[in-house]
């Protein structure tokens, strides 16, 4: 396993993490298989482990929590995001100092540790002053709750706004922002993001690097049920198209030339960004994360990332 800086801090993250998104708010539920597949990972130098607040209620806390109390601290990297609705209660969403105060210790209580590496605004909350969300995580850091805070898809304009006001005010601004990157998915991440985090020194950490399965060709013949396109309407109406299809199954030939899969080749397209710090991954069955690790492995040539980006070209439609 490699490790990249997150951005100008001084923090080293695996170019490959486990996010909690799939892994364990989706249909894994035995205890045991999470167990298994976050030691696999841990042992195979993964040290960052993505989780939110939201994610099955707060049960994919809860789950990892009991598996990592058991590796050293010091060598994990653990991320909790807060803002989705967490209850009917009107002040149990969104990024008021209230809700961001409150949260972050749920989710400590619920990691089993006293502190968080990043916290991770998980959407921008247009309906609180900028001021008061960007003071309420610079709090958190000044009190060691948080080593650092980040941004999930947030617009840039908005986080060089926040990085803005946080340096004018001497308050910590965010070091990394969280957002979607994959073949299918290019144009916000290359056009906008690069260029902020060439400009501000922000960490970028991206999820759904294999636009939720289609990159590895599992939705070759159609949808069938109990598959993420067939639970998440969102990602389907946005990724899924016959032209998208086709695009994948052409994909397997340059995958093949590279002694690949066709889900190692889009995930080892990803790590060849070194403007990136780390691809979160899921994995609900071992041999996925052995997949996702071998691609960390992978060595493309200039040639194999030509072709996969003509095959796949980034645009404001994608």
């Amino acid at each position: 396993m490699k490790y990249r800086k997150l951005g100008r801090s001084g923090l080293k993250i695996s170019e490959i993490s486990l996010g909690g998104w799939t892994t364990f708010a989706g249909s894994v539920r035995d205890p045991e298989t999470i167990r298994t597949i976050v030691s696999l990972a841990f042992s195979a130098g993964v040290n960052f482990f993505d989780m939110a607040d939201v994610y099955a209620s707060g049960e994919a806390e809860r789950q990892i929590g009991a598996v990592l109390r058991e590796f050293p601290r010091h060598h994990l990297v653990l991320s909790s995001k807060v803002y989705f609705p967490m209850s009917k209660d009107p002040n149990d969403r969104g990024l008021s100092r209230k809700h961001v105060h409150e949260s972050v210790r749920q989710s400590l209580r619920r990691l089993q540790t006293d502190y968080l590496d990043l916290y991770f605004a998980h959407r921008f909350d247009s309906d609180v002053a900028l001021e008061e969300v960007v003071r309420a995580f610079s709090d958190l850091v000044s009190q060691g709750l948080v080593l650092y805070w980040g941004t999930s898809e947030w617009p840039a304009a908005a986080i060089q706004e926040a990085v803005d006001l946080a340096r004018r005010n001497g308050w910590h601004p965010p070091t990394v922002e969280q957002a979607e990157y994959s073949l299918l998915h290019r144009h916000r991440v290359e056009q906008e993001l690069f260029p902020l985090a060439a400009k501000t020194g922000l960490g970028l950490a991206v999820w759904s690097p294999l636009a939720q399965g289609l990159l590895t060709g599992k939705y070759d013949e159609g949808i069938s049920e109990d598959t993420r396109f067939a639970r998440l309407p969102q990602f389907t109406q946005r990724l899924w198209s016959e032209k998208n299809v086709q695009r994948v199954k052409k994909m397997r030939t340059i995958a093949e030339n590279a002694g690949l899969t066709r889900a190692q080749l889009a995930l080892a397209w990803v790590l060849s960004k070194r403007q990136l710090t780390s691809a979160i991954t899921g994995a609900t069955r071992v041999e996925q994360l052995g997949e996702n690790l071998k691609a960390a492995e992978a060595q493309l040539t200039p040639e194999t990332i030509s072709l996969v980006e003509e095959l796949f070209p980034s645009s404001a439609e994608d």
